[in-house]
């Protein structure tokens, strides 16, 4: 029986007129862009020397040189004299107050990074300074600094006197790479290397606002790797991050680097191989693989090791010059992303020589758990590195990624293309940048705001200016 017209023009208005959950009657979620907002000088004569490709102010394993905290952002950086130094502004403030503390840089070694860590437990500032496989240097700020920033004078004064433990608790003489990450509870947690390249270990210590605890070792430098060439017994895991993602997660993507050399192809190389990851549900005791399962206890006899099943989320030789401690972070439904860099095989199966082999032909590649699937996805970005350094990796809060190359360079790419629409979004002109950049992590969480810390560049050992560019991402 046919309906009379109107009454099939009205059920049809009504069924166009519903919107139903995921259809495309929703509203669409931006697209990633940056638009530059503010430039700021922390330091005209900030400490300039090139180590290891890299420079002491500007390294993507510093976690944290730069922060926020509510509604204030921290910088710490070595200035000209080699002193340690500390900064703040309100957000959004061109006006940085800055303290000098106790210490000064020993050596010209690109390794010896400032760290920073916030205790929400008793608002402290901590920071970790000046090691490379031999003693560090710890700060800890007045308690409650944090929590009322405009009330309280910024003046080295309210930094405590220089140790050499973390208030007495000694963790060891071969100390390199310091991450601090705030659990969800508030406590801060310490990351680090004990030993040293190619033969180290992850341990963590944690701080629960009265006093340091060492919890322990987690990852294993025994075991025997092989590769096509040869076999070695002696490596270490370099940790791309340590980050806890909204679901009480603690994570970490890393790289082996294996002590032999006898496993490359050519001594020109690098020993790195494999992209692999693994989580914590227990806030750094336990760690378990992509399936699931414990591959390893902090402080206990099982640690993670290269002989453990089921890490590997990325495999590659150690042919092919892959990074180490590139980049990683979480989206908003706790899924882990990273960003690795490697020579791919359409250029050489063997590079001979690490510095130039990447800088002409290294590419950057996004590893994500794909949304549909859970499997691990790999996209390639398609802008050139030219550099031999690191790119960095954020999400905005639309889960839309922004991989932040060498010289302040911007790409991004869309969640809802699964990643693989990337495109350059700034080019880095005008910054005049060395190299790596430093990014401001906990940023993006209060304002949707993209802040970096660059160094621009000089020559020798002459001083140059470091600086913070923000770029507002889509609101």
């Amino acid at each position: 029986m046919r309906r009379p017209l109107a009454v099939a023009v009205l059920v049809a208005a009504m069924f166009t007129a519903v919107s139903l959950p995921g259809t495309a009657a929703q509203a669409a979620d931006p697209a990633p862009a940056v638009s530059k907002v503010a430039d700021t000088t922390l330091d005209s004569q900030a400490l300039y020397f090139v180590s290891y490709n890299g420079l002491v102010n500007n390294n993507s394993f510093q976690k944290n040189g730069l922060l926020t905290y509510k509604g204030y952002q921290y910088a710490t950086w070595y200035t000209a004299d080699r002193s340690a130094v500390v900064a703040r502004r309100a957000l959004g403030s061109s006006s940085w107050q800055t303290a000098k503390l106790a210490h000064k840089l020993r050596y010209n070694d690109s390794h010896n990074v400032i760290s920073m860590g916030v205790s929400k437990t008793d608002g402290r500032l901590h920071l970790n300074m000046d090691s490379h496989s031999d003693g560090f240097f710890y700060v800890k700020s007045a308690a409650g600094l944090l929590d009322n920033p405009a009330g309280r004078a910024w003046t080295a004064t309210e930094f405590g006197g220089v140790q050499t433990t973390l208030d007495g608790l000694g963790l060891t003489s071969q100390f390199t790479y310091p991450q601090f990450v705030t659990t969800p509870e508030g406590r801060l947690q310490l990351s680090y290397r004990v030993a040293v390249s190619g033969n180290g270990r992850n341990a963590l210590a944690e701080y629960d606002g009265t006093k340091w605890t060492a919890l322990g070792e987690w990852s294993s430098s025994t075991g025997t790797y092989t590769s096509e060439h040869g076999s070695s017994t002696a490596r270490n895991m370099y940790l791309h991050g340590i980050d806890y993602s909204a679901d009480g997660r603690l994570h970490a993507f890393f790289t082996w680097r294996e002590q032999n050399g006898a496993v490359m192809c050519n001594g020109g190389g690098i020993t790195n191989h494999d992209t692999g990851y693994v989580y914590s549900t227990d806030r750094g005791r336990t760690w378990r693989n992509n399936a699931g399962a414990v591959v390893g206890t902090t402080g206990g006899s099982d640690k993670v090791a290269v002989t453990d099943a089921g890490l590997v989320a990325d495999p590659l030789n150690p042919d092919h010059s892959l990074m180490n401690q590139e980049s990683q972070a979480t989206d908003s439904a706790s899924r882990p992303h990273a960003l690795i860099s490697y020579v791919p095989g359409r250029f050489t199966q063997c590079t001979t020589h690490y510095v130039n082999d990447r800088t002409a032909n290294g590419r950057v590649f996004h590893v994500r758990k794909d949304i549909t699937t859970g499997a691990w996805k790999k996209t390639e970005i398609p802008v050139p590195l030219n550099s031999s350094q690191r790119t960095k990796l954020v999400l905005d809060k639309y889960d839309n990624a922004y991989a932040v190359f060498p010289f302040g360079r911007i790409a991004a790419a869309s969640k809802a293309s699964n990643y693989t629409d990337w495109k350059t979004l700034y080019d880095g002109s005008g910054l005049n940048a060395f190299g790596e950049v430093v990014i401001d992590e906990t940023r993006l969480k209060q304002d949707n705001v993209l802040s970096i810390m660059y160094q621009q560049k000089s020559s020798g050992t002459t001083p140059s200016p470091i600086r913070v560019v923000d770029f507002s991402l889509p609101q």
